[in-house]
């Protein structure tokens, strides 16, 4: 249940993954080439690979990575030092511009999945209580349960459209 709050709390927890990815794929970089910076085109695959983790790691739909054109105008307001190449915190600092509108989706499928949708499941399960045929299973499952297993088939259904 921890893991749920931190996962609700917004900013802190994004902060603390966009971080964890950058820091691997930047690592990932460094080791490769031995260098403590990225150019453009290293730059560009760096933001593949980390489109790829946030859509294996994260869930809700899946992310397009950006074009070339819009990582390379996102790269002229993060080289703060004017160099022409991204260090590790500009790194960190392009990928959270970058991904703002990413894990804003992120949150409101979360949001969608696990408050709406129980929310839901238990009018839905007071409404076709009624229902003959249907009624007397829906009633023998408890509360929870149902509102559960309806949660589940939103996650599910989401993450096939995705």
């Amino acid at each position: 249940m921890g893991q749920v709050f931190d996962k609700l709390r917004g900013k802190q927890w994004r902060q603390k993954q966009v971080e964890a990815i950058c820091d691997r794929t930047f690592d990932r970089f460094k080791l490769e080439t031995g260098r403590a910076n990225l150019s453009f085109e290293e730059l560009y695959i760096a933001v593949l690979l980390v489109y790829n983790d946030i859509n294996k790691r994260l869930p809700g739909p899946h992310f397009d990575p950006p074009s070339k054109d819009l990582v390379q105008s996102i790269m002229t307001d993060c080289d703060m030092n004017l160099d022409g190449e991204i260090d590790r915190e500009e790194f960190v600092k392009f990928i959270e511009q970058l991904s703002a509108e990413t894990f804003a989706v992120v949150s409101q499928g979360l949001i969608i999945s696990l408050i709406v949708a129980p929310t839901v499941a238990i009018a839905t399960k007071k409404a076709t209580e009624g229902v003959p045929g249907v009624g007397k299973v829906v009633q023998k499952l408890p509360t929870s349960v149902y509102a559960s297993l309806v949660t589940l088939a939103v996650i599910w259904v989401n993450s096939d459209t995705s």
